[in-house]
C-alpha cells in the first residue's frame, strides 16, 4: 500500500485532503489533524469527515477478527479512519455497512440524485413506464382480465415503437 501523502504545512502524516477548483484550477491540499484548525481552513458544508470518523465506532462495523475488508484492495475500515479515504470504487459495496452511516450524515442521502440530461431522463422514464406495463399487463393475465390485458398491450406496443424510433418528447 501506498505511503499517504504528508501535511503540507507541518510535514505530519496527512489525514484531510482538501480540493480545490477555482477559475478552473486545481488546488490540492494535504493537511494532519491540526493543521486545518490553525490555517482557518474550515468546511463550507458544515462537516467534518476527520470529525466523523473520529465519533465512528470501528467495532461495530468489524467482525470479532476485524475481518472486514474490501474484496478487490484489501483496505479495512482502519484504513480509511487512517487515510480518510477509500482504496477503490469497489469499497463502497464492501465496506457499505460501515461508509454508509458516515455518508448519510454528509450528505442528504446514499444515491447520487442529481442533473440528468433530459434525452437519458426522457429514455430513463419510458424504460421505468415499459416495466411496470409490461408487471401489470402479467398480473391482468393472471387475473383473467383479457380486456385490460389488450389495452396494456397496445400501450405497451406504443411505448416501445416510440423507444426505437427515438421520437421521445423532451420538454
Amino acid at each position: 500500500m501506498a505511503k499517504p501523502p504528508d501535511c503540507s504545512h507541518c510535514q505530519k502524516p496527512a489525514t484531510i485532503h482538501l480540493t480545490q477548483i477555482i477559475n478552473n484550477q486545481i488546488k490540492k491540499l494535504d493537511f494532519c489533524e491540526n493543521c486545518p484548525h490553525q490555517k482557518g481552513v474550515t468546511d463550507p458544508t458544515g462537516f467534518s469527515l476527520a470529525q466523523l470518523l473520529a465519533q465512528n465506532d470501528l467495532s461495530a462495523s468489524t467482525g470479532a477478527d476485524g475481518s472486514l475488508t474490501c474484496s478487490a484492495c484489501g483496505f479495512s475500515p482502519s484504513d480509511f479512519k487512517r487515510l480518510g479515504r477509500l482504496g477503490c470504487p469497489e469499497c463502497y459495496e464492501s465496506l457499505g455497512d460501515f461508509i454508509s452511516p458516515m455518508l448519510e450524515k454528509m450528505h442528504r442521502g446514499t444515491h447520487h440524485t442529481g442533473k440528468c440530461p433530459d434525452e437519458l431522463l426522457a429514455r430513463i422514464q419510458i424504460t421505468r413506464r415499459i416495466e411496470a406495463i409490461e408487471k401489470a399487463l402479467r398480473e391482468a393475465i393472471e387475473e383473467e382480465a383479457y380486456e385490460e390485458a389488450a389495452r396494456l398491450r397496445d400501450e405497451l406496443k406504443a411505448l416501445q415503437n416510440t423507444q426505437v424510433s427515438g421520437n421521445v418528447n423532451y420538454g
